[in-house]
């Protein structure tokens, strides 16, 4: 019971869809390794398309509280920018 609670404590922001959700674990993840993603790269590595990743990430950069996700490119696709 006790590891259920563990996991309430680090469970991802209330709201969130499982996509979201995922979306924003790869971010956190990520972020520490390097500052920018594209789109079409998270889908990539995260089996999404590019379109579902930007339909979704207004509430994962509504949700993010520890790290700052930002729109930074358009150029071949959208690119976020993603600092701790």
């Amino acid at each position: 019971m006790s590891t259920a609670h563990s996991d309430a404590v680090v469970a991802e922001p209330a709201g969130l869809s499982a996509k979201q959700a995922r979306i924003l674990r790869y971010l956190r993840e990520n972020a520490a390794d390097r500052t920018y993603f594209k789109s079409r790269l998270i889908a990539d590595d995260l089996d999404l398309s590019a379109k579902e990743v930007g339909a979704n990430m207004s509430a994962v950069v509504d949700a993010a509280t520890d790290i700052d996700v930002e729109k930074w490119g358009y150029s071949s696709g959208t690119t976020w920018m993603v600092t701790t």
